[in-house]
């Protein structure tokens, strides 16, 4: 399945598919075993009756963007299949404080220790969509997709990719296995000609063996991106314009739609909150965003018992 079919589906259709069910029960089992250990919760099991059944809610204590629902879903199935749930609020959907997201009811004994587990995944992905609305609420109008990149926390690229798009965001690649992006240490020290002789000598091969979702190349001036302009059709996809300012991806997009305007334009490089919306109206198509997942903050939630 292509990145753009992935695109296409909506938020449960996207989990079923991007969220491999194995690889979720091997990061639920080392959360769990960080947490519980082989004794499991002992302040649990040595003040709280074993009989005592509690209503309770997750609430949020800060703004954001839910995320993380059929994650929550599966612990609970595995972890507490004794505690009952239903959500009050979709993934996807804007948060403030004291907003109830999910109401649980069942044994105290068995809801007390997922809480830590529960509330910190959720924080974390919600943290993750939360960036991304930033942005993507920073370049409203312009037309342009934010997309995510690679810098993931190491585990949790799938989940955090779906948080990207709870948060509205445009997935890119999911890993170096389903996509070519020809990078400046790809090239080494070729120069603009060598490296358009050599992607017209080695992708058609490529895209024949692997496949791949997409073809993307990066350049770093004009006389590369003229170079791979004057290959692209139907050879290459999308082209990486890195640490450009706005006004060189101004120049790129007017080369661009002179030479090969089907083939789109993305940024890249140093971009953040603040100089967004210029970059996305220079014209480019696409912004990639390290800081969606690599600094995003955590939402704060909170386990009330009613």
């Amino acid at each position: 399945m292509t990145t753009t079919d992935l695109e296409s589906l909506d938020l449960a259709g996207l989990f079923h598919v991007l969220v491999d069910s194995d690889h979720l029960d091997a990061l639920i089992t080392l959360a769990a075993s960080e947490d519980l250990g082989e004794q499991g919760d002992i302040t649990t099991q040595a003040v709280v009756d074993p009989l005592e059944t509690v209503s309770a809610e997750i609430v949020t204590r800060h703004a954001g963007v839910l995320s993380g629902s059929p994650v929550l879903d599966v612990i609970l199935r595995r972890l507490a299949p004794e505690l009952s749930w239903w959500w009050a609020i979709d993934d996807g959907v804007e948060i403030v404080p004291g907003d109830v997201v999910c109401r649980l009811s069942g044994p105290l004994a068995r809801l007390l220790p997922v809480e830590r587990i529960l509330l910190n995944m959720l924080g974390r992905l919600s943290g993750v969509a939360t960036s991304t609305r930033h942005y993507v609420t920073a370049v409203q109008g312009t037309g342009v997709s934010v997309c995510d990149t690679r810098k993931t926390t190491p585990g949790f690229r799938s989940l955090e990719k779906y948080a990207v798009r709870c948060g509205g965001g445009t997935m890119h690649r999911l890993g170096l296995h389903d996509a070519i992006l020809v990078k400046d240490n790809h090239v080494g020290s070729l120069n603009a000609s060598e490296f358009a002789e050599r992607l017209v000598d080695e992708i058609p091969a490529a895209r024949s063996d692997f496949n791949p979702t997409f073809v993307q190349v990066e350049v770093d001036d004009f006389e590369q991106l003229e170079a791979v302009l004057s290959i692209a059709p139907g050879l290459v996809d999308m082209i990486l314009l890195d640490n450009m300012s706005p006004a060189l991806m101004t120049e790129a997009v007017r080369i661009r739609d002179d030479r090969a305007p089907d083939v789109l334009l993305e940024a890249s490089g140093g971009i953040t909150l603040e100089t967004v919306r210029g970059v996305a109206e220079s014209g480019i198509d696409r912004i990639s965003v390290g800081a969606v997942t690599h600094s995003s903050v955590q939402i704060d939630f909170g386990l009330d018992l009613k």
